[in-house]
């Protein structure tokens, strides 16, 4: 605990003297060494002149009695904190282990790497994972294929729904069946990435009822299945790929164009051609 003593001094000034400064390359305890003027080490003094005598702060390892300590709190706030006198506060810095620095070190003859070897070696050593040139265990264990693997290729791309699903699910003759009715009906229960999928409609199983059936997509045992039963089958459209407004101008173009190339093959009126256009 840093105290400080106060010594009578006629000048107007007050003169303190502080134990246990901030940091020193002392490493014994300061309150041990005697009380004399000769072996106090000043550190800091500061005076401040004002309308009242403010105490001119000496710190020093002068020891004194733990019941001014109340006097040294009080002293201690005239100090202001500067640059030159921050400092961290005591144990929260180590010391840095010293390695390869034999015994006395702390860490060892070989500080903690061995006797010998490649990992004993200075430098960064080996990268992780490897096992000194064999095949490692990233190498030798069985891959798997599809969305076990990682591989997008195996990620599903519809809900699946065949036509015995649809047979029990209860639909009356005519209704309409898609993603939304067979989620009231509970035949499917899409979660997670499934939710944003679209419907396919597959052929295992029979249809004895005329349903208008909405699908993204249809296998070609359903097609054939649903067409024997009198389905109306509707081929909902895709999400349609953004693409840049230069790109989806140019698609429009493209499109117009080629309309226009079908419709002049199918015996349509062409174009009237220009008067101002000179001839060939």
């Amino acid at each position: 605990m840093a105290v400080l003593h106060s010594l009578s001094s006629p000048s107007p000034f007050r003169v303190a003297v502080l134990c246990h400064p901030p940091s020193t390359p002392f490493k014994g305890n300061p309150c041990n060494l005697k009380t004399s003027l000769s072996q106090t080490l000043i550190f800091k003094f500061e005076l401040i002149r004002r309308k009242e005598a403010r105490p001119l702060v000496v710190f020093s390892r002068a020891s004194a009695s733990s019941n001014t300590s109340d006097v040294a709190a009080e002293a201690a706030s005239d100090v202001r904190f500067r640059l030159d006198n921050l400092g961290p506060q005591p144990g929260s810095r180590k010391r840095e282990k010293r390695k390869g620095r034999g015994i006395a070190a702390g860490q060892g003859n070989s500080c903690g790497f061995g006797m010998r070897g490649q990992k004993s070696r200075s430098g960064p050593g080996v990268r992780k994972g490897f096992e000194g040139g064999q095949m490692p265990l990233y190498r030798r264990i069985p891959k798997l294929r599809g969305i076990a693997g990682g591989m997008h290729a195996g990620l599903p791309k519809f809900v699946p729904v065949n036509l015995k699903d649809i047979e029990t699910a209860g639909f009356q003759e005519g209704d309409e069946v898609s993603l939304e009715s067979l989620k009231k009906k509970r035949i499917i229960n899409p979660s997670g990435r499934e939710r944003r999928l679209p419907l396919k409609i597959l052929g295992n199983g029979e249809l004895s009822m005329k349903l208008n059936i909405k699908a993204r997509a249809y296998s070609e045992s359903a097609i054939e299945k649903l067409q024997a039963a009198g389905c109306s089958l509707t081929v909902l459209p895709g999400r349609k790929k953004w693409v840049k407004p230069s790109v989806a101008k140019n698609l429009a173009r493209a499109d117009e164009y080629f309309a226009r190339k079908r419709a002049a093959a199918a015996g349509a009126d062409p174009a009237p051609a220009s008067s101002d256009t000179p001839s060939a």
